[in-house]
């Protein structure tokens, strides 16, 4: 596979890259001079399971505060900068485990170089992005509108400026909103580069919309052996971003850990608030950090089988309920009991 072939890269204490796991990043939404609300918001992160956080850097203010972020957190830092050279320099300078710069919108060759020159001499890895929205007109121009392969060679003629700087701790990201255009960049500059790569859908949407482009996007991508980190894209809070991103990998097999849920769509034979309850149980099994699979089912009559591949599961009927395991039905009990037996089974699974 081709993530097995790619350059190890580290950032702070994690390695990626030369089919090591892939890692969950995600992006902070706070104000990253509001030190408080920003750490705040990566240890929830860091709790939901995010391998790597980036945040905004656009004033010199964000980058001194990145000093004090990373005393209180416990995942590498990542400076996204924009335009202004000299923040990359002040995020370096003041923690970040690695930038992410679009080398055309830094500025001029000696700017980039400047740049460049301190992540050597800190060896700090550079995340080289190219979005869709951003490719230069005469690449638009060359292949008659925005398409993947001028994503792709935009991408590596950026890469090629900091090679020939002397520098190769590099990672990848071409984004695009277009799913099909992204997967189709993606497959292309596999092909042509070992450097790591950083997969996601840019600007996928909603929770909703956003889930389903990444989902279809990053499924195709992943399963062709190609990404080492990926963000879920979404407008909404970034934890729903980690927890859809462990959610991808696990039902790829990339990544195991972590309770699956299955439930059924619900018929005119559900008797109870399954769409409540199934709710409830995704909620509560978050917390648990076991590879088994937990079925959420609404009836009594067909429950127990339909969830014989689960490891446990419920299934409610009018009132009552039943707690089953491997499709055997092991105890009935009221219906307002379901929950809290289950939650009892996780905290003593194993034991």
């Amino acid at each position: 596979m081709y993530r097995d072939k790619t350059k190890v890269i580290r950032i702070g204490d994690r390695v990626i890259g030369g089919g090591n796991p892939i890692l969950i990043q995600s992006m902070a939404n706070t104000k990253t001079e509001d030190v408080k609300a920003t750490v705040a918001q990566i240890q929830a992160l860091e709790d939901a399971g995010c391998d790597i956080i980036r945040v905004a850097v656009p004033t010199m203010e964000a980058a001194i505060a990145l000093e004090e972020i990373k005393k209180q957190i416990h995942i590498p830092l990542v400076a996204d900068i924009h335009f202004d050279y000299r923040l990359a320099i002040a995020a370096m300078e003041h923690g970040a485990d690695k930038i992410r710069i679009n080398p055309g919108n830094i500025g001029s060759i000696e700017r980039v170089k400047a740049v460049v020159d301190v992540a050597k001499e800190r060896n700090i890895p550079i995340r080289v992005g190219v979005n869709s929205g951003s490719l230069e007109k005469e690449l638009v121009e060359k292949y008659h509108g925005v398409t993947s392969e001028g994503i792709v060679e935009s991408a590596l003629d950026k890469v090629r400026i900091i090679e020939e700087m002397g520098y190769d701790n590099l990672v990848i990201s071409i984004k695009s909103s277009d799913v099909l255009m992204a997967v189709k960049a993606h497959e292309l500059i596999a092909t042509k580069t070992d450097y790591p790569l950083h997969v996601g859908i840019t600007e996928s949407g909603t929770i909703l919309s956003g889930n389903i482009k990444s989902s279809v996007g990053l499924g195709i991508i992943l399963h062709a052996g190609i990404g080492d980190t990926i963000r879920v894209s979404l407008t909404g809070d970034p934890v729903e971003e980690v927890k859809s991103a462990k959610l991808i990998l696990r039902t790829l097999g990339l990544r195991k850990g972590g309770i699956e849920v299955v439930s059924c769509p619900t018929c005119g034979r559900t008797q109870i608030d399954l769409i409540g309850l199934a709710n409830k149980v995704e909620a509560m099994v978050q917390k648990y950090d076991l590879d088994i699979k937990v079925a959420v089912m609404g009836c009594v009559v067909n429950g127990p089988g339909e969830a014989k591949e689960a490891d446990i599961g419920i299934a409610g009927g009018k009132g009552v309920g039943m707690l089953i395991k491997k499709g055997e039905v092991v105890k009935t009990l009221p219906e307002d009991q379901l929950l809290p037996t289950l939650e009892d089974e996780l905290k003593n699974w194993g034991r």
